[in-house]
């Protein structure tokens, strides 16, 4: 028997009200006047959780995630992980050579919430391009920053705060002699990930507010991404990934720097400039070594052994000013002798027993009130 549609929602409603109660039917009625009222959506949509399992790395293989927001004021500037970046406004030009030629492959469009209809649109351009398998992602990019998932940028981005000289950390995560070393982005940091426990705290900027992006072998990769949640279970709380990472730099910008330009740079680091007394180096001039070229010195610090333990500066060496003279011949000779110790009296004594007892090595002291903090944070004031 043949019954009008609006028989069979009127008994599928009473159904809900029987066995769901008043609220229940309230609530479905709600939502289904809530959907009718968006006009111009797609009717295929999905939420954030749907959109996790897709923006994986390495990615995941019979899906496609896509940006439809314009590139340099949007999708250069934060995007969700492994999007393609097609702009509403240049789908014609690009769906062709950036969609997949399966035609049923899992398409995900997304832009900037639900006030954008951006995504809504590319939906029903690629519907009538023949694809079948398309979904929207309405709540888009807000919506998955909200969700406390990762941020990623785009080379091109990387590139403009670069040109800038914006002051960023932007960390290689792959192993050094491998990957590194034979060639990264300009300016980048190696922090393997491997070793990112052991590394970190050294490497990265004491400011936890600091913007750190990551990187690695593009979307095959997952080292950046795990790199950036070590960071962000740090306390860091401006890490983004650069998805794409070393390969798209190279093919946008071309081969960086390798180890053997790296040395070079390690060469042109900060001079040591003398303080006001003979064979000092002034405060100014041991923090911008410190921070900008550690591995350019060698830090001695001539206290007590129980001192030194209670907190002295990332990466120093422990020559207690008691028995350095009979240690003298293990100091380190290939690169400049930084003492300290926390008033300046000890490291200037040991300054003048290496100038004494062998003058050929560069040593000069610091002159200067120093407090430190277990993990790492001090004070200084010159005298």
């Amino acid at each position: 028997m043949f019954y009008p549609l609006k028989s069979i929602v009127s008994a599928s409603m009473l159904a809900v009200l029987i066995a769901g109660g008043a609220g229940v039917c309230t609530s479905a009625l709600a939502q289904e006047t809530a959907q009718a009222a968006k006009a111009g959506w797609y009717s295929q949509i999905v939420n954030v959780d749907f959109v996790k399992k897709i923006a994986q790395v390495p990615k995941v293989e019979g899906a496609m995630l896509i940006d439809s927001r314009p590139t340099a004021r949007k999708f250069d500037l934060g995007h969700i992980p492994t999007a393609v970046n097609i702009p509403d406004s240049a789908f014609d030009k690009l769906a062709p050579t950036l969609l997949p030629a399966d035609k049923a492959m899992q398409l995900v469009f997304y832009c900037d919430g639900p006030e954008c209809t951006l995504s809504h649109s590319s939906a029903f351009k690629a519907e009538k391009l023949g694809y079948t398998n398309i979904k929207v992602y309405a709540d888009g990019f807000p919506d998955w920053v909200k969700n406390g998932n990762l941020h990623a940028v785009s080379v091109a981005y990387i590139k403009k705060l670069m040109d800038e000289k914006a002051p960023i950390t932007l960390v290689d995560a792959r192993p050094a002699a491998r990957k590194y070393d034979l060639g990264h982005i300009p300016g980048a940091i190696n922090i393997p990930d491997s070793q990112f426990e052991k590394l970190a705290k050294d490497k990265l900027p004491a400011d936890k507010a600091a913007a750190l992006y990551f990187y690695c072998d593009g979307l095959s990769c997952k080292l950046s991404n795990d790199s950036a949640m070590k960071a962000i279970a740090m306390g860091y709380t401006n890490v983004k990934v650069v998805p794409e990472g070393y390969p798209a730099w190279a093919a946008a910008y071309g081969a960086g720097p390798t180890a053997g330009a790296a040395a070079v740079a390690v060469k042109a680091a900060p001079k040591i400039e003398a303080g006001k007394e003979a064979g000092t180096i002034s405060v100014a001039s041991f923090e911008r070594i410190f921070k900008e070229a550690p591995d350019t010195v060698y830090l001695i610090d001539v206290r007590e052994p129980q001192e030194f333990a209670s907190g002295t500066f990332k990466g120093a060496l422990n020559f207690p000013i008691n028995s350095l003279e009979k240690s003298i011949d293990k100091l380190p000779t290939d690169k400049p002798i930084v003492f300290f110790c926390g008033a300046g009296g000890r490291s200037g004594e040991a300054h003048d027993m290496v100038k004494l007892y062998k003058a050929e090595l560069k040593t000069v002291f610091l002159d200067a009130e120093i407090k430190w903090q277990k993990d790492g944070n001090y004070t200084i004031k010159g005298h």
